[in-house]
């Protein structure tokens, strides 16, 4: 356990250094500079832009920006629905699998579209290359970059004195997926390539065990799509088994490189900030209320995990592994409980182990990251998420001191407010309401067959479907029977309200700000790049979501852990 402790420091301590460099290159390609990428992707973007019609130089307001946004994001859904439902007939689908029916067509392609990736389909089984290349992991990059495009329209919005137009969401948009997501994705693709992860577009082979038994085993291009899963903070498994089946995942070194994709580009676009503002001390700020909520729930979960089940200790058992119930033996517990948990403070979704068979507890820090949903965060939108928090803050500090609340010499009054609450609120509003009407629906109707486990945990079942859901995570406990019209039609209401709502209102906020008046700053002004301040926004946000949430954390994960003997 040591070895791998050492092991999982390292790659957190990589991942950093990695995303300093990568968040000054981000800073650079939203300001628009001239940069050597121009002679790289300039030539691919002017196509880009001509084909669509697009004037890169054609500044837009926010609500062009979302306008723009939204209205392509329409365009991808049907498109998904149509592949979808009808790649029975399709080419490309040399495994024969069937076409999705309505209602999990709808889910899948609402999950893809929406960044989370909540897959109520078994990968292999469930699709088809076409499906798999032209739809899902197309929709892998795009929406990952309407994620970054957001945010930078955020970033112009905060660094302009006053203004009404924030740049070119298209520019932005397209740069994402150009100069970012696909050069970080065939770097990604090739290391795993290395690794033994299959790249070819060939049916399932015939293998014959040991024992002389004939297996089918599926294969298909899967190293490509792994790579922007996890860079993208999707987490979609080209395999069912996501990243705890050995031809995704298939050894330690894939498991690094796999980690490290997962928070690299979220951590880089704080650094992004940084550089982007010329305020690096700020960005440092944020990036330590972030980690210190993430070693905050990283902690216990490696403490409860090592400590593994008291259950098994009464039958005289030893542990000496911890609790390796759903693990794969090649990461053991301290690399799937590191994965755990960055995969949920990030929009990732991803697993190399069964998050059913956690204990409580550590579940309980799994089901946190979502809650907050802005410790790193989603690519772009977990920024978004931070945001808000950041100016209720502000607003707080504001009230503390008797003053006007300001964010960079704009005034904070109550319709910025009002979007910022709505927000902060909406998120748990989705996530209790979903869970209150499931556990009814489940209460009424006993033989239903959602629930594999009874009790607290299937409480914590539903819980953690839900908060997945709206925290655009896409991971599960997956004791649950989840591929059932409620859920795929619940489940897929919810994606799209915490998906947009949440993009929606802090580019609202951030464009209301900026049209304002700027007032230069004085002896009174707050300082938001102070430790102070960092202390105030981690308090704002652990009492947020203690009030929201932990009454429901009661009901499920809380009450199975003192309920273990």
């Amino acid at each position: 356990m040591e070895t791998d402790l050492l092991g999982i420091v390292a790659t957190f301590v990589l991942t950093i250094l990695l995303a300093w460099p990568l968040g000054k290159y981000i800073s650079v390609i939203y300001t628009g500079a001239p940069h050597w990428s121009d002679k790289i992707f300039g030539g691919i973007e002017r196509l880009f832009y001509k084909i669509g019609g697009i004037n890169p130089k054609l500044e837009m307001t926010w609500q062009e920006s979302l306008k723009a946004l939204l209205s392509i994001n329409l365009i991808w859904f049907l498109f998904a629905m149509f592949i979808l439902m009808n790649q029975g007939w399709l080419p490309w689908n040399p495994d024969h699998n069937p076409s999705m029916s309505p209602d999990l067509a709808f889910n899948t392609a609402v999950s893809f579209l929406v960044n989370c990736n909540l897959q109520h389909y078994s990968g292999e089984t469930g699709m088809s290359y076409l499906g798999q290349i032209t739809c899902l992991m197309f929709l892998q990059f795009v929406t990952a970059a309407t994620g970054m495009a957001a945010c930078a329209v955020v970033f112009k919005a905060m660094r302009e004195q006053t203004s009404q137009k924030l740049g070119n969401f298209y520019t932005y948009f397209i740069q994402s997926n150009t100069r970012i997501l696909l050069p970080l994705a065939l770097i990604v693709a090739g290391l795993l390539l290395f690794e033994g992860v299959p790249m070819n577009i060939e049916g399932k082979a015939s293998i014959h065990t040991l024992e002389g038994n004939a297996v089918q085993v599926a294969r298909g291009p899967a190293a490509a799509m792994v790579a922007i899963k996890q860079l993208g903070t999707n987490g979609g498994g080209f395999f069912g088994a996501n990243s705890s089946h050995p031809l995704e995942n298939p050894t330690y070194w894939s498991n690094a490189i796999e980690s490290i994709s997962i928070i690299l580009i979220p951590i880089a676009m704080v650094f992004a900030l940084g550089f982007y503002l010329n305020r690096k001390k700020l960005a440092l700020v944020i990036f330590g209320v972030m980690t210190v909520g993430f070693l905050a729930l990283i902690a216990p979960a490696l403490y409860f995990e090592w400590q593994g089940n008291p259950a098994v200790d009464h039958l005289g058992v030893a542990q000496t592994l911890g609790n390796m119930e759903g693990k794969e033996t090649r990461f053991g517990t301290t690399l799937s409980t590191y994965w755990a948990i960055i995969t949920t403070v990030t929009s990732n979704g991803s697993v190399n182990a069964m998050h059913d068979s956690l204990m409580p507890l550590t579940g309980m820090s799994a089901l946190l990251g979502m809650m907050i949903n802005a410790l790193y965060g989603g690519v772009g939108v977990g920024f978004l998420n931070f945001y808000v928090f950041i100016i209720i803050a502000v607003f707080i500090a504001g009230l503390m001191v008797g003053r006007t609340p300001e964010l960079f010499g704009k005034k904070i009054e109550a319709r910025e407010m009002k979007i910022a609450t709505l927000i902060a609120l909406l998120h748990p509003f989705l996530i209790l309401l979903g869970t209150g009407i499931a556990a009814y629906v489940a209460h009424q109707k006993p033989d239903i067959g959602w629930l594999n486990n009874p009790g607290f945990h299937g409480f914590s079942e539903m819980l953690y479907e839900y908060t997945s859901s709206a925290a655009n995570n896409g991971s599960g406990f997956e004791g649950l029977g989840d591929n059932t019209p409620f859920w795929n039609i619940s489940t897929g209401i919810v994606l799209i309200l915490s998906r947009y709502i949440p993009i929606i209102g802090p580019v609202a906020i951030a464009g209301i700000l900026a049209k304002k008046k700027h007032i230069p700053s004085g002896a009174g002004t707050l300082q938001l790049d102070t430790l102070t301040f960092g202390i105030l926004m981690f308090a704002v946000i652990l009492i947020l979501v203690a009030l929201a949430f932990f009454p429901a954390l009661t009901l499920g994960p809380l009450a199975e852990h003192f309920s273990l003997k």
